[in-house]
C-alpha cells in the first residue's frame, strides 16, 4: 500500500495480510478517484468520514492532501491497530479520529454531518446496497457533501434518488452520491 499524493506521497505501509478480511483499493482506482476528487473537493476544509476503512489508506490520503479532520471507523480489531499504528508513524494522530465499531451501528448513533464519505465494504456483505439508504435515512452527508461508495459490478445504484454518476476501474467502480 502507498500514498499516491500529498505530503506523504511515497509513502509505503505494509499491513499483516494474514486473515485480514480486507480488500484495499488498488492504486489504479485510487488514482483514478483522486484526480476526480482533486477537482471537487478542498481538502483543508473537508470532515471526512471514511466507513469500513480497513487498512486505513483512504485517510491517509486525506489527510495527506490537507484535510485535518477524518473519522474512520472499522469492526476489525487488527485493522483498527493497524490503523492507530499508522497514524503514529505519520504524526497525525491529532487528525485522525479512529473508532472501533460496526459501521451501521455508527450510522445509527453518529450525529455528525460530513462533507465527504467514503465507504468501502466487503463486497459479499449481504447488506451492502442498503448502504446509500442509511447515510441519507440518518442524514450524515452535509449540505453539498459527496457521498463516494466504492463496489462490484454485482451492484448497480443507477436508480438510487441520490445517485449521480460512476467510475469504472475494471471490477471496481465508485458510485457518486450527493
Amino acid at each position: 500500500m502507498r500514498i499516491i499524493g500529498g505530503k506523504f506521497k511515497g509513502r509505503r505501509f505494509n499491513p499483516p495480510a494474514k486473515n485480514w478480511p480486507t480488500r484495499p483499493t488498488t492504486d489504479f482506482s485510487k488514482e483514478g478517484l483522486f484526480n476526480i476528487l482533486q477537482n471537487r473537493i478542498y481538502f483543508e476544509d473537508t470532515k471526512m468520514l471514511d466507513l469500513f476503512g480497513g487498512t486505513g489508506n483512504h485517510c491517509y490520503e486525506f489527510i495527506s492532501r490537507g484535510c485535518e479532520d477524518v473519522t474512520y471507523v472499522d469492526k476489525f480489531g487488527g485493522c483498527v491497530a493497524f490503523v492507530k499504528k499508522t497514524a503514529e508513524v505519520l504524526g497525525i494522530e491529532d487528525n485522525i479520529t479512529i473508532v472501533k465499531s460496526d459501521v451501521f451501528k455508527f450510522i445509527r448513533g453518529v450525529r455528525i454531518k460530513y462533507d465527504y464519505i467514503f465507504a468501502g465494504p466487503p463486497y459479499p456483505l449481504p447488506i451492502l446496497d442498503e448502504i446509500p439508504d442509511e447515510i441519507f435515512k440518518h442524514d450524515l452527508l452535509a449540505e453539498g457533501g459527496l457521498f463516494v461508495m466504492e463496489h462490484n459490478p454485482d451492484h448497480d445504484f443507477k436508480n438510487h434518488p441520490r445517485y449521480k454518476e460512476e467510475r469504472n476501474y475494471g471490477t471496481t467502480i465508485f458510485s457518486f452520491f450527493k
